[in-house]
């Protein structure tokens, strides 16, 4: 049975898809929504924190929650999601372009990063993403063929996640993410709509199946201007 919090969870974001709620709208309190959904304070609390942490909201202490509009795009840190995943309730229509896609091995960036020795093989795959007319996101994509034996084109111009779970059979369990800011390359300027910016932000991940096993690394280049990168933080004590 699905928790209650989620399930409060996709009521809200039903609400915001449909523009009940739209950017720059205040929720309801904490209090009022106890009351319409029948919920307790700690179910309407991890539901808003979910909404925060997806990007659709903002919360600060002691205010309600903001809805956030669309021309930044958030990319939750802590959650592992593919590009269609992301942009299922969009309005625009994102694309997708395959740059490439080949089989190599020996290389040895790859063979680091995933753990490969110089006869193993990797699928390369490398797109590009259009959100709203403009190119702004490259994602190199290398994947053990000791996991994923076959990668059809067709799956990548799709989503290979879902290629993966749902026509292999994989677990996808967790990923290990880096951000970091880099000046533009060649690269950049060519299959991006860089305009007036220099810069990009790098996503590198390395994602692993339930099991534990490393199959996927991915260096993701981003125009710094559409995006904010989302986390939900707890403090341990």
């Amino acid at each position: 049975m699905e928790s209650k919090y989620k399930n409060l969870y996709k009521q809200l974001l039903e609400k915001i898809e449909r523009g009940e709620y739209r950017p720059g709208d205040k929720l309801p309190a904490e209090g009022e929504m106890m009351e319409t959904y029948h919920a307790s304070r700690d179910t309407v609390r991890k539901a808003l924190e979910l909404l925060v942490q997806d990007g659709y909201i903002r919360k600060a202490r002691g205010k309600a929650a903001e809805v956030l509009g669309k021309n930044t795009f958030h990319f939750p840190v802590s959650e592992i999601a593919s590009f269609k995943e992301i942009y299922r309730f969009s309005d625009s229509k994102p694309q997708t372009y395959v740059e490439n896609l080949e089989i190599i091995k020996n290389d040895k960036k790859l063979m680091e990063a995933l753990q490969l020795g110089p006869e193993d093989e990797a699928y390369f795959l490398e797109r590009v993403r259009e959100i709203e007319g403009e190119k702004i996101i490259i994602d190199k994509d290398y994947f053990s063929r000791k996991v994923v034996e076959n990668l059809p084109l067709r799956a990548a111009k799709d989503s290979v996640y879902e290629y993966l779970e749902h026509e292999l059979g994989l677990k996808i369990g967790f990923a290990m993410k880096e951000i970091t800011v880099h000046s533009a390359v060649d690269e950049d300027y060519r299959l991006l709509d860089m305009g007036i910016y220099d810069m990009v932000v790098v996503v590198k991940s390395y994602t692993y199946l339930e099991d534990s096993t490393l199959f996927q690394y991915t260096e993701s280049r981003h125009r710094p201007d559409k995006f904010k990168f989302v986390d939900f933080a707890r403090r341990k004590l």
